[in-house]
């Protein structure tokens, strides 16, 4: 057999089994919006709020929140913190210092290799790394920008957010194994941590809480609003402070410029962000929906002894479908993002 075909192989077999235990123990499992919530939504793992004070649930102020604040709980009950600056460390953040300080440690050993000799092929590795970032910068940035040599600022951007996009969107497809590892100390130690509201989780789920980064709007609203930025910025640095009113394409009635200018100076850069921001959230938290979805069929048809195993087997079969579709997805949002980014930046560097 194939190393290929018994790595695929050895891989439904535990996908299957997996999913047979999770059938057996279907009647211990949360509610579908309840699982839904968990994997989808941020949750602090550490507290952390400078100044302001604590509000617990028998104040007014406790339930009358128009900003949604984390549930935190103590000796006294839930409270939430009211004033001050919240900066606890939640799943998303922990899992973006992951994305970063993998990132970091790739790019600098491939760019230690390549810098060693820059005319061989030190290795498989740089190689890869640096076909990829020829990849980023010639056909995606230099090719829509319109230029040979685009300035370090929108250069280093559209570069910098392709490869964390691709590594948020890779990296939110492995399984928490901080959850994982909380498991596993749970039942060495026989302490069983209760996750209720307001309780934190074990620190172990720091290690690797498995959740997407780019699913999460803040992500999204902040990428999406540094390529806004850079529109009006490449604008202004290419066309000098005329791109005020050069920002109207040419041949425009003189009776219609007060009507475009609007449009096409600060509508059309936030309408673009907008685009962007809402394309790249919706794409990566519906493949994880989907997946979720499949899955919840195994505990639906749990009870039902015939149909358990034919369920699960078809489960798991779309399942693994989902996540090689979900690993074209994160490539391709990858690439639509910067691709988009790159055509939007350049076309604010020349007057039309």
């Amino acid at each position: 057999m194939k190393p290929q075909i018994f790595s695929i192989f050895i891989s439904f077999v535990f996908l299957f089994f997996s999913s047979l235990i999770k059938a057996e123990e279907a009647h211990k499992q949360p509610t579908f919006d309840e699982v839904l919530s968990h994997h989808l939504m941020d949750s602090p793992i550490f507290e952390w709020n400078i100044g302001g004070r604590k509000v617990y649930e028998d104040e007014p102020e406790f339930h009358n929140d128009p900003y949604k604040r984390f549930v935190f709980k103590d000796e006294k009950g839930l409270y939430k913190w009211e004033g001050g600056i919240p900066l606890h460390i939640t799943k998303r953040v922990v899992m973006m210092w992951i994305v970063s300080i993998i990132l970091m440690i790739i790019f600098i050993t491939a760019a230690n290799k390549i810098a060693r000799n820059p005319l061989n092929v030190s290795s498989r590795f740089a190689n890869l790394i640096e076909v990829l970032f020829e990849f980023v910068r010639k056909d995606i940035a230099e090719a829509n920008m319109h230029m040979h040599h685009p300035s370090g600022l929108f250069l280093g951007y559209v570069i910098t957010a392709f490869f964390f996009i691709l590594f948020s969107n890779l990296l939110g497809l492995f399984p928490p194994f901080g959850e994982i590892a909380e498991i596993i100390y749970s039942n060495i130690t026989g302490h069983h941590p209760s996750h209720g509201e307001g309780e934190l989780p074990s620190p172990l789920i720091a290690i690797w809480p498995g959740i997407t980064v780019t699913g999460d709007i803040a992500v999204t609203f902040t990428l999406a609003s540094l390529t806004t930025i850079l529109i009006w910025l490449a604008g202004f640095r290419y066309q000098g402070f005329s791109f005020l009113w050069k920002a109207v394409p040419g041949g425009v009635p003189w009776w219609l410029f007060p009507l475009m200018w609007p449009i096409e100076f600060l509508i059309g850069p936030l309408a673009k962000g907008f685009a962007l921001m809402i394309r790249l959230l919706a794409n990566m938290t519906a493949g994880h929906v989907v997946i979720l979805v499949i899955a919840s069929f195994i505990f639906s048809f749990s009870k039902w002894t015939i149909l358990t195993f034919f369920v699960t087997f078809l489960s798991v079969f779309g399942m693994s479908f989902m996540y090689i579709l979900e690993l074209l997805v994160a490539f391709l949002q990858a690439f639509i993002f910067t691709l988009l980014s790159s055509i939007f930046i350049g076309l604010s560097m020349h007057h039309h």
